[in-house]
Order: C-alpha cells, then structure tokens, then sequence
C-alpha cells in the first residue's frame, strides 16, 4: 500500500494528474454564499463544471462509495468533497465523511473545496480528520468588486448584500487561509476569471493571497450557466487567462492543468467517470 505524499495530489501538482486520481464524494448541497455565476440546480447529467452531481450522498454512503472504488482501482490518491455546495456550510457531513475515510484509507491525500466563509472556526477540526489541502475559491480581495461576483453572503443567520457581503466574505477568506497555514495545510486558490467584472484585479488578487501565506493559484475560465446574472457573460479568451497567469506568478506559483471537476468526478482528471451513489 503507498502512502501518498503531497506531491501525488492531481489538482495540486501537474506531474501527479498523469498517474494519480481522485474521487470527489459529493456530501456538502448547501451554501451560505450565491455567487453571480452560479446556479444551484446541481442534478445535471451532461454537465462537466464545478457545483454539479447526478445525487447528494451521505456520509456513509459516501464512505461505502470510496470503500468499493478503492478495492477497483490502485490509482487513485486523493478524496475530496467539492460540493455541490459548499463543504464547510454542510460542516457535520464533510467532516463525518473525511474522519471516516481517514481511518479506512490512512494513506490518500484528504481535500476539501470551500469558498472561505465558514473555514475560521473549522480549520482545527479539518486538521484534526486529517485533512492536508483546501483550496479557498477567492474572486476578489476588494468589497467593490466583491459586490459584484455575489448576490448574498449568508453568516450567523444574517445575509449580507453589496459592500457588506463583500467585507464579511473577505475577513473570513483571509482569517481561515491563515489559520490553515498555520496547521502546514497546503492552500489552493481558485479564482473565477470573469471578464468586465475581476479579470484586471486578478493580479492583485494574486499579490493578496500570496501574502497570506497560499501555495498555488489556479484561474479558472468562467463558464455562462443559464439561469444566472452572468448568463450571458463571454467566457475570457485563452490568450487572457494566460496573460492573468503571467501577471500573477510573481506573486505565487500558477496551476494550468485544471479540469474544472464536477462534484462527483473520480479517476485521472481527464476522464468522465463520476460517482453513482
């Protein structure tokens, strides 16, 4: 059996994907954030975006899922939960699921996807699971462009909109990347580039972030989705997002390999496969 060292992470290291694979169990359907791009219908069969899944699984459906998978495949060196929601607002269930896996299969890489808001008061308890990278979603690092990439920011039961939402969502992004820091989690950031609205703070985004202390920085294309303010929003052309790339890698390393996984993905990160539940 390998013990899987940090290095074998797919979406973290370019070299890894080639070889190595990961299941994302989707277990976390809610979210305290709505962002302007997103639309939470998640049951999308022929979609491949992030926030998507055939069906939500519980915890120990979830565990009984990997249990299987790994006695199928010998490739397969990360578990992640990414949604379809957020991991962190569906606390209880992430963390069940990753202690579980944890003390089935102590030797894959734990990971989980979140955009931030609720990471502050989860960071031990993510560490104490065993959990070794987070990648924090961060689409901007000023209240005014923050306000608008997100409709709402949901904390404490109260919803934050406009410049507030901005401040609250950001406080929490930079508490919680420093409090995982701390713990020697290693720290993905993705950020949305979304032409007309972040795409020339990106380089800022970038300088902040990596200030804090994150380890890697993935850009990724906005896709349009129907059914949401940027519905109609042109997806930035390839030339831009690699000039966003070369502008930002003075102030942290740059991932390009992305795949922009469903909820459900398992396997090499270019095949299709997806958890049935």
């Amino acid at each position: 059996m390998k013990i899987h060292s940090f290095e074998d992470h797919p979406c973290f290291h370019a070299k890894a994907s080639a070889n190595w694979g990961r299941i994302h169990v989707p277990v976390a359907p809610n979210c305290n954030i709505q962002c302007n791009f997103c639309n939470r219908k998640y049951d999308c069969v022929n979609e491949s975006r992030p926030g998507v899944t055939n069906k939500v699984l519980k915890p120990f459906e979830a565990i009984h899922l990997i249990n299987k998978i790994m006695k199928e495949r010998s490739d397969i060196a990360v578990v992640g939960i990414a949604g379809p929601g957020d991991p962190m607002c569906d606390a209880e269930e992430t963390l069940e699921t990753m202690a579980g896996v944890h003390a089935c299969h102590p030797e894959v890489l734990l990971c989980v996807s979140s955009n931030g808001l609720a990471l502050p008061e989860n960071v031990e308890r993510l560490v104490k699971v065993g959990v070794s990278h987070v990648t924090v979603t961060v689409n901007a690092v000023l209240p005014e462009i923050a306000k608008d990439v997100y409709a709402f920011v949901k904390k404490d039961n109260h919803v934050y909109r406009g410049l507030d939402a901005g401040r609250v969502l950001l406080s929490a992004q930079e508490e919680g990347i420093k409090k995982l820091k701390e713990h020697n989690v290693i720290v993905k950031i993705n950020t949305v580039v979304l032409p007309g609205v972040n795409m020339n703070h990106i380089p800022s985004i970038a300088e902040k972030v990596g200030a804090w202390g994150a380890d890697v920085m993935n850009c990724i294309p906005m896709i349009p989705v129907e059914g949401t303010p940027f519905a109609d929003m042109i997806s930035p052309e390839p030339m831009d997002v690699q000039a966003i790339r070369q502008q930002s890698e003075v102030f942290i390393k740059q991932n390009s390999h992305c795949r922009r996984c469903r909820a459900d993905a398992i396997g090499l990160l270019g095949e299709r496969s997806r958890c049935r539940g």
